[in-house]
């Protein structure tokens, strides 16, 4: 085992790049609902409110998914407990909200990016296991 700082391998990297969608689209849907205010088509207070949380929480994933990019391993948390809390979703999305396609396609989106993220190379480079190899290589 080493404790070089090494870049993640492409299975993490995929993962990053994949949440790094999901929190874009999470910044839209923000910014549909301020504009939805805007427009007066709805009550200001709840709606404002659930996306300045939207934001936080999109916010801290779009900065966690670019650290995990970079390879700091503490990122990786984040990304995970996010793809949990949209399983959730999906899964309402699948049953009580009767949109089943979307619940579909929103589950089958989460467990891919938590399977790249738990990939054996994945969990090694999370664990901080360096192939003695790949060290020799570097230097």
């Amino acid at each position: 085992m080493s404790t070089q700082t090494q870049a993640p391998p492409r299975p993490v990297r995929i993962a990053s790049a994949l949440t790094f969608v999901q929190g874009l689209g999470g910044i839209a849907l923000a910014v549909a609902l301020v504009i939805r205010v805007i427009g007066g088509s709805t009550p200001a207070g709840p709606i404002l409110g659930a996306a300045g949380v939207l934001v936080l929480w999109f916010g801290a994933v779009l900065v966690a998914t670019v650290m995990l990019f970079r390879g700091h391993h503490g990122a990786r948390t984040p990304v995970i407990v996010t793809q949990l809390l949209l399983l959730g979703c999906a899964w309402y999305a699948y049953g009580a909200s009767e949109q089943p396609l979307i619940g579909s396609l929103g589950g089958i989106y989460c467990v891919v990016v938590l399977v790249f993220l738990f990939t054996n190379d994945g969990r090694k480079w999370a664990m901080g296991y360096v192939d003695e190899s790949e060290v020799d290589k570097a230097d």
